[in-house]
């Protein structure tokens, strides 16, 4: 602020409590004319009204004239807002009241005595006229576009021009010379008014720092031009120009405005005695702000780019206006002017608002006849639906409310199940009623197609699949009453709702299209429903479909479709069932015991040569099999299959029934049938003797008993004779004889054998014998116990062949452990009487007799003792079978273990 010809007040906002004073300096009359201040707030230049220029930096406290620009009287500058920095302003414009407009450049380094001025250069560019000549230049405004064009509007008393051109790469620094430059063969384009103030004032409303501004405003005599800047229109900046005139009471003849402001939405005029802000929109005042007459009349108005606040001041005070939620009316302006898409930018965050205004809009498009657009924006109002829909159906606009019902079901929320229903079989029913419309008009075929595809669009849309799937009976009803067999099926592979296609095709006997979904989507369920149906029809393709599922399917549950069909027992109706069960079995390793029992009632009835295959390859353990053994026997007697019995029996271990079935059928059968009971010899001899019985006398073949004679080695001849008649004479049976008695002879010669190698063997062990009893060992005095290592002669000890040595009790401990548990209590038994018998008395009579007394009673000590060592000293406790029989025992007991490994820590 500039109080007075030679003070200059300096605030900083942050720190408005700490005001800086500069001196001008002046020791003329000179006043200040004008102020600059750019647009970061480092450069000021103080225009002198004796035609000098004055500058001044933030950073400086000094006051330096520029001697280049003396001489002129600067109405305006066009601060560079591309190249403008703290130190320097790069290329600016200067308009002065002779109408010339100069390009200059100031910097702020101080320099010394005869250092560089600051201001660089200053040149001039060129000259704004008039009808009379040279004007003076009011406003000068200059931008960079985003494409790399220069824009600068100057403005006069009455005109407005404009200079556009594009700035060559590199060449920033040389200014504005040759956007100048293209307009001195012709002049630039303008906008003029005759009437004048002798003055105008350009605005721009830019929405950030640093960003291309978006709207201007010109006040000039006729009112205010206001337009919006298109950077990218290449003949002219301004588009959508308009004037609003002047507010009553204010114009060049009654009260002239001083300045003028732009906001987003109004601009502002400041005149002597108030502040009038008019919306841009619809040219009526919105506020009148009046200033009491003590602080003097207004003088000026300016807008702080940084900040957005407006600055008036008088010559006695300055006010600050702060504009705060400028926008929140303008969505009603907007609707009002029925711009809509403005009008919900401007209250997306007030949903009433946004109501409104798209009830609005949905009303316009209405009267308009766009019934599709009308619908979309009811669809979004909280109008009441009935109202709505209630509309389009008087007006027989039903393509409009589809559209309107199917954005309403979009929109509803997870809880509203009701209208979601209602929406979804409406609109079922609008498109079904279109659709039969349309049916059968050749001339309407394209749009039978379009509204197909909308309604399949509609069935099959991600949005409604789970209304249309909490709908799905309604919808299948309306169909049905509608008889649209195709959306039926459509609509039901969209809900995955197979069995309701598969029994659609069922019914219209279309049983390889039901297939066809069957095995398309392999649902097992749906196999066991529908297979008793198919079965009758298609059975091999039914067959093959189950043989492609695998084990997916349980065959279990599809025995009661095979069993159904396979009742009339033709041989292509069992085929089919023993084929499926055949794949079970053999491919898929099936166990159950029915599927088994199954395949052998179809075996038996349909393909007995199968039949005893099976049994064979089942095996011959009764633990191995699957099928009912029992049932296998009453199945295969019911129908006569007495070879599947015979092995049944065998599989039983029923031997004698496996023969006496088997010599019904074949003596073969029956010999390999008594051979099974390898390990009964009684009872192979019985089943052998059965054959022969029968061959004797069923068959009366003497050959034929004799090689069955032959057959079996259990078999004698005096067994077989007895089966034979009397009349049969001894020929038929001599080498049978002869052979038996051969044998007889053979054995007898055996058995003398036999005995002269045992009466042998008893002779040498009697020798043996004999030596054992001279045997004796060697013990010295330096011999120590094999288990204790101490000297074997100090207690009672056994010595042993092998050469170990033990004491008594040392060999009693090393053996018990190893001795069975009815042995060791044999040992404490043996021990204990010992312990109790009296000690011998030598050379004495009386004890002689004590001790035949005791005799008498129990055993001796000798006695008692000879059976203690034959426990204990039986064998030697490291060579014998004891130490063999330890080898798996573990060093440390289990028991033990944790305390060992303690003790070992």
């Amino acid at each position: 602020m500039s109080l007075g010809k030679d003070t200059l007040l300096r605030i900083d906002l942050g720190k408005a409590n700490e005001p800086n004073h500069v001196e001008l300096g002046r020791k003329d009359d000179a006043k200040v004319h004008k102020m600059f201040l750019d647009h970061t707030g480092f450069h000021l230049l103080i225009a002198l009204s004796s035609t000098e220029v004055l500058y001044v930096n933030r950073n400086g406290q000094k006051v330096r004239p520029l001697a280049r620009w003396k001489g002129q009287l600067v109405e305006s500058v066009g601060w560079n807002k591309a190249l403008g920095t703290e130190s320097s302003t790069g290329p600016i414009l200067v308009g002065t009241a002779q109408g010339q407009i100069f390009e200059a450049e100031l910097s702020a380094s101080e320099g010394g005595l005869f250092g560089p001025a600051p201001d660089l250069y200053f040149r001039p560019l060129y000259v704004l006229n008039e009808e009379g000549g040279p004007a003076p230049v009011c406003s000068l405004e200059a931008e960079r576009g985003p494409d790399g064009r220069a824009f600068v509007i100057a403005t006069t008393r009455q005109r407005l021009f404009q200079f556009i051109g594009r700035t060559a790469e590199g060449t920033e620094a040389q200014g504005f010379l040759g956007l100048f430059a293209a307009y001195t063969d012709h002049p630039p384009p303008f906008r003029e008014f005759p009437s004048s103030l002798g003055y105008s004032e350009l605005a721009f409303y830019t929405p950030k720092l640093r960003s291309a501004p978006r709207a201007f405003a010109w006040m000039m005599g006729d009112g205010v031009l206001y337009g919006a800047l298109d950077h990218g229109r290449p003949d002219s900046l301004l588009s959508e120009e308009r004037v609003w005139e002047y507010p009553e009471g204010v114009g060049p003849g009654a009260s002239p405005p001083l300045a003028i402001v732009l906001t987003q939405f109004h601009f502002l005029l400041l005149l002597a005695d108030r502040v009038e802000a008019v919306c841009t929109l619809t040219g009526q005042v919105v506020l009148r702000d009046h200033f009491l007459e003590k602080f003097g009349p207004l003088r000026h108005m300016v807008k702080d780019s940084s900040t957005g606040h407006l600055w008036a001041y008088t010559e006695r005070a300055v006010f600050r206006y702060h504009v705060q939620r400028e926008a929140r009316d303008v969505w009603r302006t907007y609707l009002d002017m029925n711009r809509f898409d403005l009008a919900k930018e401007y209250c997306r965050e007030r949903p009433d608002c946004l109501d409104t205004v798209l009830a609005r809009e949905a009303d316009f498009c209405f009267n308009q006849r766009r019934y599709l657009e009308s619908a979309r924006c009811y669809a979004l109002t909280q109008s009441y639906f009935e109202e709505i829909a209630l509309k389009f159906l008087e007006a027989r606009q039903e393509e409009a409310l589809v559209e309107f019902l199917q954005r309403k079901l979009a929109g509803l929320k997870p809880a509203e199940r009701t209208q979601a229903t209602l929406l979804t079989t409406w609109l079922t029913e609008l498109y079904l009623s279109r659709l039969g419309a349309l049916q059968g008009d050749p001339e309407a075929l394209n749009l039978y197609r379009e509204t197909r595809e909308r309604f399949r669009a509609f069935l099959s849309s991600p949005r409604h699949k789970e209304w249309l799937f909490a709908s799905r009976a309604s919808i299948h009803e309306l169909l049905a009453s509608h008889g649209d067999t195709e959306h039926m099926v459509y609509f039901a592979v969209i809900m995955q709702d197979y069995e309701r296609v598969v029994a659609y095709h069922c019914q219209h006997e279309a049983y390889e299209e039901a297939l066809a979904v069957l095995a398309r989507h392999r649902d097992p369920q749906l196999f066991y429903k529908f297979s008793p149906i198919l079965i009758r029809h298609i059975p091999r393709q039914l067959v093959d479909a189950w043989i492609e599922m695998g084990s997916r399917l349980d065959a279990r549950q599809l025995i009661p479709a095979l069993v159904n069909y396979s009742q009339g027992g033709e041989a292509q109706q069992v085929s089919q069932a023993i084929r499926y069960m055949e794949f079970c079995v053999n491919v898929l390793g099936e166990t159950e015991q029915a599927i088994h029992n199954y395949l052998l009632s179809l075996y038996a009835r349909g393909q007995p040569a199968s039949l005893l295959a099976y049994l064979e390859q089942a095996g011959a353990s009764p633990h191995r099999v699957h099928y009912d053994l029992k049932y296998a026997l009453r199945l295969c007697a019911e129908h006569g299959h007495h070879r599947a019995c015979v092995h049944v029996y065998k599989v039983l271990e029923l031997y004698e029934e496996a023969v006496d079935l088997a010599l019904q059928v074949d003596v073969d059968l029956a010999k390999q049938c008594a051979d099974l009971p390898e390990e009964d010899e009684e009872l192979r001899k019985k089943l052998w003797l059965k054959i022969a019985r029968h061959v004797v006398q069923e068959e009366e073949d003497v050959q034929t008993a004799m090689a069955c004679l032959a057959s079996c080695p259990l078999l004698k001849i005096e067994d077989v004779l007895p089966f034979f008649p009397d009349f049969v004479t001894i020929d038929h049976f001599k080498e049978a004889i002869c052979s038996s008695l051969k044998a007889y002879n053979h054995h007898i010669q055996e058995l003398q054998r036999e005995m002269e190698e045992a009466t042998a063997s008893a002779q040498r062990i009697r020798r043996d014998l004999q030596e054992l009893r001279g045997r004796y060992g060697t013990v010295e005095p330096q011999d120590k116990c094999a288990t204790c290592d101490f000297p074997l002669l100090n207690r009672p000890f056994y010595l042993f062949l092998c050469g170990h040595m033990f004491h008594a009790d040392c060999l009693l401990q090393a053996v018990r452990p190893g001795l069975p548990a009815y042995k060791q209590a044999r040992l404490e038994e043996l021990q204990r009487k010992l312990g109790a018998a009296p000690p011998p008395t030598k050379g004495s009579a009386r004890a002689k007799e004590a001790e035949g007394g005791a005799a008498a009673v129990g055993p001796s000590r000798e006695q008692l003792k000879a059976d203690l060592d034959e426990l204990v000293a039986a064998e030697c406790v490291y060579c014998g079978e004891l130490m063999i029989r330890s080898i798996d025992r573990p060093f440390i007991d289990p028991q033990r273990y944790e305390e060992e490994h303690l003790s070992w820590l």
